[in-house]
């Protein structure tokens, strides 16, 4: 008995060993985050930029990992998507509708169930969701948007919320170097006995697109090509039903910037930027011509901070059992319709292009069509790492999909509704499925922050993405496709059941319904 007795706790030790060294052996994850970084600036979507991306290690990741062809954001703008992307979950359950809304240190998130689970927890870059992060052990994170040159970092230290002051600290240097060589800093200096997870979150290519020194020649003396649909200058051809952020606003804040920089929210560079005695078609050229070139030398700095993350993985020796995610938090109009921004469920705002390798389950070189959200992310990260999703999560782990194996139930349509009510920008909801796609243009503020205090009329639009991918023409008054409309609106309701966005307590939303939808 007595041999038992002393043998029991060494089994037990033995065990309790061995449990330890297989929950070390979990995948660190490395979750890189840009901002507006779309899919037509990655080169590796096809498109007419495509020959002009300098894109040596997004192409790398591709080769090395999978490609999703349709992976796509739920509200297109910054703080709501990332706010889901942390949470799992739809703007109407996390409550971050706009941008001017905030994520509380109290709400759930996928940080605090990985930290819990026994993972070391990192954050660097642009966070933007105004309140102090919670769930990691480390943050270093811009104040607000970021500046490009010699930013602003704030800590835990001394935190103070992004509304009521800032006391970071300046920082030599330009945003998207000094992420990754913080990035890499931590990594270095991490707990080696514990998983990591580290996001690190760039703020290119957000305006002002702003680039360093050593790239500011990339494109001497290069004329890039335009997309056919932008001359669109109205609703007339398309029959869209909404005017759109349209370029010339972007000369306009060029403009204003040239005057007096010190009064304008942002520094762009290259600037002046002057547009006198010229037809409409050439000023817009010339805007698109500059816009293009700032934002691709913008994204070239991503480019090669992507590479210095790949090759440190490379020397420390943690490739293989790192996984890597590289994706925008949404997409950006360049050009397309006469646009810029995002916000829109077109495609171009709509698409969030993403990468991810793991070489120990992911086989190199893949492309997947199925359709995945920012809501799924945190549900995969959680199954990689072996912990239970944020309390509010509405999103499912796309494991299985990776590996080839996507389950016979997976999602063959997917919500969408940007909140935020500007005349140019409406509020909207719609659907889209593997070929159509329905968009209800409700166009009312529903006292949302941000929102202009006065309603559009509510329209319809609808686009068969097959024979119309640049979504050209309004379909939603064709008699052909008035079947698969009349269908898909069944659907939209069936789906704002499913995800709980039933504007429960808002009557002006269900008065708009009553006389609109049907």
């Amino acid at each position: 008995m007595a041999s038992l007795v002393v043998s029991l706790p060494a089994a037990q030790a033995q065990s309790s060993e061995t449990s330890q060294k297989q929950k070390d052996q979990r995948p660190n994850i490395l979750f890189i985050l840009s901002d507006d970084h779309t899919s037509q600036a990655w080169g590796v979507y096809g498109g007419i930029l495509a020959d002009y991306v300098k894109n040596g290690n997004i192409r790398r990741l591709t080769a090395e990992g999978c490609v999703f062809n349709n992976c796509f954001c739920t509200n297109s703008i910054s703080v709501p998507s990332r706010a889901s992307i942390l949470t799992g979950a739809y703007s109407h359950r996390n409550g971050v509708y706009t941008l001017d809304d905030a994520l509380w240190p109290e709400d759930d998130n996928i940080a605090k169930h990985l930290r819990d689970g026994g993972y070391q927890t990192a954050l660097v870059g642009k966070w933007h969701l105004k309140k102090q992060p919670a769930g990691f052990d480390y943050f270093s994170v811009f104040h607000d948007q970021g500046e490009y040159v010699d930013p602003v970092f704030k800590t835990a230290a001394n935190w103070i919320d992004d509304d009521k002051g800032n006391n970071g600290i300046k920082e030599t240097g330009f945003s998207t170097d000094l992420v990754t060589d913080k990035t890499i800093r931590w990594i270095e200096n991490r707990d080696r006995n514990k998983p990591f997870m580290m996001f690190c979150h760039f703020k290119a290519t957000h305006e002002p697109w702003d680039f360093p020194e050593r790239l500011k020649h990339l494109y001497d003396d290069v004329t890039f090509p335009e997309p056919e649909n932008m001359m669109e200058f109205g609703p007339e051809k398309s029959g869209r039903t909404f005017p759109g952020q349209q370029l010339e606003n972007m000369a306009m804040r060029w403009e204003t910037a040239s005057k007096d920089p010190d009064k304008w929210w942002c520094r762009y560079p290259e600037l002046p930027f002057k547009r006198e005695g010229i037809s409409p078609e050439d000023d817009r050229r010339q805007i698109y011509q500059k816009l293009i070139r700032d934002y691709l030398c913008c994204g070239a700095a991503i480019d090669d901070n992507i590479g210095r993350l790949l090759d440190f993985l490379d020397e420390a020796g943690l490739a293989d059992n790192t996984i890597i995610v590289y994706v925008s938090d949404q997409g950006y109009f360049l050009g397309e319709h006469g646009f810029f921004d995002k916000r829109m469920m077109y495609e171009e705002s709509l698409r969030m292009p993403f990468v991810i390798r793991y070489p120990k389950e992911i086989p190199a070189g893949t492309r997947n069509d199925d359709i995945i959200l920012n809501t799924d992310f945190a549900a995969l990260i959680a199954d990689y790492a072996g912990v239970s999703v944020p309390e509010k999560s509405q999103g499912r782990s796309f494991r299985g999909n990776l590996k080839g194996m996507s389950p016979a139930d997976w999602r063959q349509c997917m919500y969408y509704r940007y909140w935020t009510q500007h005349k140019i920008r409406p509020a909207h909801f719609g659907i889209r499925n593997h070929r159509y796609k329905l968009i209800f243009l409700y166009g009312d503020p529903l006292n949302t922050s941000g929102s202009e205090n006065i309603a559009s009329i509510p329209s319809w639009e609808f686009y068969d993405m097959l024979a119309d991918p640049h979504e050209d023409h309004n379909l939603y008054d064709s008699p052909i496709h008035s079947g698969i409309i009349e269908q898909m609106k069944k659907e939209m309701i069936q789906m704002r059941r499913e995800v709980g966005d039933m504007d429960e307590g808002m009557p002006k939303m269900h008065e708009i319904m009553n006389e609109y939808y049907w």
